[in-house]
């Protein structure tokens, strides 16, 4: 398995692929306007190393272009960036569609799990509204899912689409979530990068060194986009829990078709290929993706054959 260079540029479905509309967005959602200031090149733009404004940017991106009637997080939560996410659904979404955009399966019938759904509820929100999934989000904080829960409650476009399930054991992934007899036709997930608090406070400094923000400042850096602590590090970051994610799928192959997870860290690569031999799994992908300055990569695996593989698709959407 190789280590793929990142390709530039978003996903070619992604509707976050041109600048911001910050007019559009400041008539639907106006207190936006007090963010907005003049961009050095021209236009309009945000502080982003402020989380309020963030935030405030969001919640306008999923009011004016997703439908919501409203959105918010709890203070500290991740606010996380809404055209990077939305690459990762598209890319995953390539995969159901076995790379031919006209076979992408649409509609209830497919379910995707979400593991971390966190707070925000960004991949259901997001996968609900371009492909009209159905989500299981799943997250170990009580606090996260409770206000999922209310965001999807809130929202009627989501009504019936999103069921959120707390994990009672950080140290399980599918176990106490995945029922006896259930499918997936996907699972995504978005890590723990780090493996300190340490780690992520320097990840944030080298953040805002590049936005050309903060990089004389002392003290404690301002996460621009937020995070608790099980949502930025965990012992061993995230190569070590996709590594736990990879054998705890294994103990499951044929309840899921295509296993997924955001590495952010390319030098995770050659750990998480190991544990997918050790794993025995039967096809790997690795997808570049590139937003701004920041590149990543979504890891793929399965455990089905490629005529398992279309059998699936024939029985599951036909």
């Amino acid at each position: 398995m190789s280590i793929p260079s990142p390709k530039a540029g978003p996903h070619p479905r992604n509707r976050h692929r041109a600048r911001y509309d910050f007019p559009a967005l400041r008539r639907t959602c106006p207190e936006l306007a007090r963010f907005i200031g003049p961009h050095p090149e021209g236009g309009d733009t945000i502080d982003f190393s402020d989380p309020v404004a963030v935030t405030a940017l969001n919640r306008a991106l999923l009011i004016h272009d997703y439908g919501l009637a409203r959105w918010d997080i709890p203070p500290g939560y991740l606010c996380p960036p809404i055209p990077g996410r939305a690459d990762y659904l598209h890319h995953a979404a390539d995969l159901l569609g076995d790379g031919d955009d006209a076979l992408i399966p649409r509609g209830p019938a497919v379910t995707v799990l979400d593991i971390g759904v966190g707070a925000n509820c960004i991949y259901p929100i997001l996968g609900v509204r371009e492909y009209g999934w159905r989500f299981v989000g799943t997250d170990i904080s009580p606090v996260a899912i409770n206000w999922a829960r209310q965001l999807v409650a809130a929202n009627p476009v989501l009504a019936g689409k999103i069921e959120c399930r707390l994990q009672s054991s950080p140290a399980d992934i599918f176990k106490n979530i995945v029922r006896s007899g259930e499918v997936f036709d996907l699972s995504v997930c978005n890590p723990p990068f780090h493996a300190s608090a340490k780690e992520a406070a320097a990840g944030t400094l080298r953040k805002l060194r590049n936005l050309g923000l903060g990089g004389g400042k002392t003290g404690a850096p301002i996460l621009n986009f937020g995070g608790r602590d099980a949502e930025l590090w965990c012992d061993g970051g995230e190569s070590a829990f996709v590594r736990r994610m990879i054998a705890q799928s294994a103990q499951l192959p044929r309840q899921c078709l295509w296993f997924t997870s955001l590495v952010s860290k390319r030098g995770s690569l050659p750990v998480i290929y190991r544990a997918l031999q050790t794993a025995r799994a039967a096809d790997v992908r690795t997808v570049p993706m590139a937003q701004g300055q920041k590149n990543s990569r979504l890891v793929a695996w399965t455990f089905l054959t490629a005529a398992e593989r279309r059998e699936w698709r024939c029985r599951r959407w036909a």
